[in-house]
């Protein structure tokens, strides 16, 4: 079987920042994790914390899971990279997504349209930030540099400071077919926020579409898959279960609209659309505990690795042989030592 990798992934804060986040960096690196990673909804930013917590860091890599699209530039998302990079010693793995609607429109004031074109060109911008190879130019519709208009005083320029990594890794966030399909055409890798070792193959059209395509930067034997792998030990399973249903009912059911939500189409995909529609319906209803009771145990072993240590070193035997290269763990010091004890 294959080597996999761990990493631990922080998220992003809830009410406040984690108390116990430091403890779960400092043993992540002692334990050979091989990457620590934040994320951002309309809270918490992403590369704030990731900075603070990886000072205290020396091997880890540093990584965004995820940063969204609409909240910075892309040229200001290159300078954050290029000077994380800097800071971190070439340890910094910049992760994007697109978000959603709600969250674009409703949040950052900005328009959702043709999400796969602004991300193609978003990409393209923050390579050429990073490369520092001519002043950064683009004539794409979304993020055109200089702007057009405006006072007609607008200069391409380059970044003053030059790159530690010309070409710092970049992963994206996806989770429709065609999203996929351009994450394997332009990234270094993928994160499927929902993964499934079994229901993953129905991506493998997609991913094979986008190595194919001409240019594309990798193939599927150095394309990162970086799976979210949430982990629940309890010597009873439904215990167990019942412990991540909330969090699988709350992107299932309502985060996103009733007409547009990414996270509902995945379980679709995986089988479970009849499940999906109920929880959806449950959970916009207000009935949020009733909209996790409905989700079925078989579901959350799909997607998360639940009961006493002996079972989920059984399942794991899935996800070694599925395309994951890494593993995304989240929950205590315990957890992530035994998660090192039966990965690593």
């Amino acid at each position: 079987m294959k080597d996999m990798k761990l990493g631990l992934q922080l998220g992003y804060w809830g009410s406040g920042p984690p108390l116990d986040a430091p403890a779960q960096v400092a043993e992540a690196e002692r334990l050979g994790f091989d990457s620590i990673w934040t994320a951002e909804a309309y809270g918490s930013d992403a590369l704030t914390p990731l900075a603070w917590w990886g000072s205290q860091t020396t091997s880890v890599r540093l990584g965004t899971a995820l940063c969204q699209l609409s909240a910075r530039t892309p040229t200001a998302m290159g300078m954050a990279a290029l000077t994380l990079d800097h800071l971190s010693g070439g340890r910094f793995v910049l992760g994007l997504g697109v978000s959603g609607p709600q969250v674009v429109e409703g949040w950052y004031g900005q328009p959702f349209n043709k999400p796969l074109a602004r991300t193609r060109e978003y990409v393209e911008i923050v390579r050429k930030v990073l490369a520092r190879e001519a002043p950064v130019t683009s004539d794409g519709p979304h993020y055109p540099l200089p702007y057009p208009g405006g006072m007609g005083l607008g200069k391409p320029l380059k970044p003053i400071v030059h790159p530690l990594r010309a070409d710092i890794p970049i992963i994206m966030g996806a989770e429709g077919p065609k999203n996929v399909a351009l994450a394997a055409e332009i990234a270094d890798g993928w994160f499927p926020i929902f993964f499934s070792p079994n229901a993953v193959k129905a991506f493998e059209p997609s991913l094979k579409e986008g190595f194919a395509r001409p240019g594309a930067r990798r193939s599927a034997e150095d394309f990162e898959v970086i799976a979210f792998a949430p982990t629940v030990i309890d010597d009873d399973v439904e215990r167990a279960a019942d412990a991540y249903r909330p969090f699988l009912a709350l992107y299932m059911g309502g985060m996103g609209a009733k007409e547009m939500n990414f996270h509902f189409d995945v379980f679709a995909r995986m089988g479970y659309e009849d499940v999906a529609h109920k929880v959806q319906d449950l959970y916009l209803d207000g009935r949020k505990d009733e909209a996790a009771a409905a989700i079925p145990t078989s579901l959350v072993e799909e997607v998360a690795l639940i009961g006493p240590v002996e079972k989920i070193r059984d399942d794991l035997g899935a996800w070694r042989e599925s395309m994951a290269t890494t593993l995304l763990i989240a929950g205590s010091v315990d957890t992530m030592r035994t998660m090192a004890e039966l990965v690593l």
